[in-house]
């Protein structure tokens, strides 16, 4: 029975250290399911333990340990206050940006979102360039009802002087199918590659078309697709734990890969939706997901541009796809930081060796290869390398902590004046292009 007892109350005092914890980082993106309802409970939880050690004598006792596991349990509600408070003076301070600064950065961020109250006053006085809407947006919902959200943002856009937004989606196919339904839920690009090479043109052509009609009779211009990755050798990855790039890349043969999306681009942009090519410099290669960690890809330069890297240069140099760069250091050019901010990838490699000039944009800034470490840093120095876009797509609030990085940086005098101009410049071009 004491051993009983004394695992019991070691068990409170983990838990109660856990959920501290959870009270001081409620910001995080890893605690997003806390948030709402989530951080109701907490509290409730927490206050309950509390009452209940009360209750059973713990203040009362003698020894200090039962005033000290109350009191523990007494934290958690006040550290998730304390984070809120944080929250919301960054918000504050970020929403008193000067509005010609305000506009000049936030022509550079796509964001997702939650509360369409929040979203619509970024999009009104110019903090976001774009907005990424998915499954939680059309959740419980009509299709109706998210094109008239979309179109109320733009009409508010249009009130306040300032370009159309850039709606974003992730609409591949098979398992990513973020809008299906109510969309139409095609099978993945995957399924055309053992087709005959015209019967596949003609088919990937198709699926682009289904969801470049689709996606624009709801108001969204830009789709997250297709995958250029190639297909990895080994079955199945125990560390990529999200990405699940072997379900989702097309074939490990780059000339298939490069006919299949090229005809799924050319279908895509039929209906006037944008596409995006991802994941450069690849995720066939790579051994961990960086949703959750970094990664390295050390092939040596001349392998890549042969295989994984020509899907790439194929399908850029002959439609109008914006380029979407992945979480991966490429070792042999910059060895430790990631490609989305290297600036030896973005204008040494893709902007001087293969002369693209389009939109590059990083994958999300809130997945852990970035967001758990220097994510400040990731900040100025992609916009210092001439990425054009910045997302933070799965926790849009995190849009305020990254801003305040690019103001900090403007403030400071560490922005490239001269990378911002041609970036600026690429930007709008692509919406006169649009």
């Amino acid at each position: 029975m004491q051993v009983s007892k004394c695992v019991g109350i070691t068990l409170l005092w983990i838990a109660g250290l856990v959920f501290v914890f959870a009270g001081i980082n409620n910001n995080d993106p890893y605690l997003v399911p806390l948030r709402g309802t989530g951080n109701v409970l907490f509290v409730v939880t927490s206050s309950a333990v509390a009452l209940l050690l009360v209750r059973r004598g713990a203040w009362r006792r003698r020894a200090s340990s039962g005033k000290l596991l109350v009191i523990l349990w007494c934290l958690p509600p006040l550290a998730m206050l304390a984070a809120h408070g944080v929250f919301e003076v960054r918000k504050h301070r970020v929403l008193q940006t000067e509005p010609v600064l305000a506009r000049s950065l936030g022509q550079h961020f796509i964001v997702g979102y939650r509360s369409f109250d929040e979203v619509a006053q970024l999009a009104e006085q110019g903090f976001v360039a774009g907005i990424y809407v998915t499954r939680r947006n059309i959740a419980g919902r009509t299709a109706d009802a998210l094109k008239a959200e979309i179109a109320a943002l733009q009409a508010r856009r249009r009130a306040a002087g300032l370009p159309p937004l850039t709606v974003a989606t992730d609409q591949e196919g098979g398992i990513v199918s973020h809008l299906a339904p109510p969309l139409t839920r095609l099978p993945a690009l995957a399924s055309l590659a053992e087709l005959a090479p015209d019967e596949q043109r003609v088919k990937a052509e198709e699926f682009g078309r289904i969801h470049g009609r689709e996606l624009a009779s709801l108001g969204i211009n830009l789709n997250f697709a297709p995958v250029l990755d190639l297909r990895p050798a080994a079955k199945r990855n125990r560390l990529d734990f999200n990405t699940l790039i072997n379900q989702r890349a097309i074939s490990d043969d780059p000339a298939k890969v490069s006919a299949i999306t090229g005809a799924y681009i050319q279908g895509l942009e039929s209906a006037g939706v944008g596409a995006t090519v991802k994941h450069f410099p690849g995720l066939g290669r790579v051994r961990t997901d960086t949703h959750h960690f970094t990664a390295d890809l050390d092939t040596p330069l001349a392998e890549l541009e042969a295989s994984d890297w020509r899907p790439f240069r194929d399908v850029l140099a002959t439609t109008g796809a914006r380029l979407m760069v992945g979480h991966v250091a490429v070792s042999a050019l910059d060895p430790g930081r990631p490609a989305s901010h290297s600036k030896a990838v973005v204008d040494g490699l893709i902007r001087k060796t293969w002369n693209y000039q389009g939109i590059v944009m990083t994958d999300d800034l809130v997945m852990g290869a970035i967001y758990q470490h220097n994510v400040c840093t990731a900040v100025v120095e992609a916009l210092n390398a001439g990425v054009d876009l910045l997302l933070v797509a799965y926790d849009g609030l995190q849009f305020y902590r990254l801003f305040a990085c690019a103001t900090d940086a403007a403030a400071r005098g560490d922005l490239d004046g001269a990378m911002l101009h041609d970036s600026e410049t690429r930007l709008r071009r692509a919406l006169l292009i649009d």
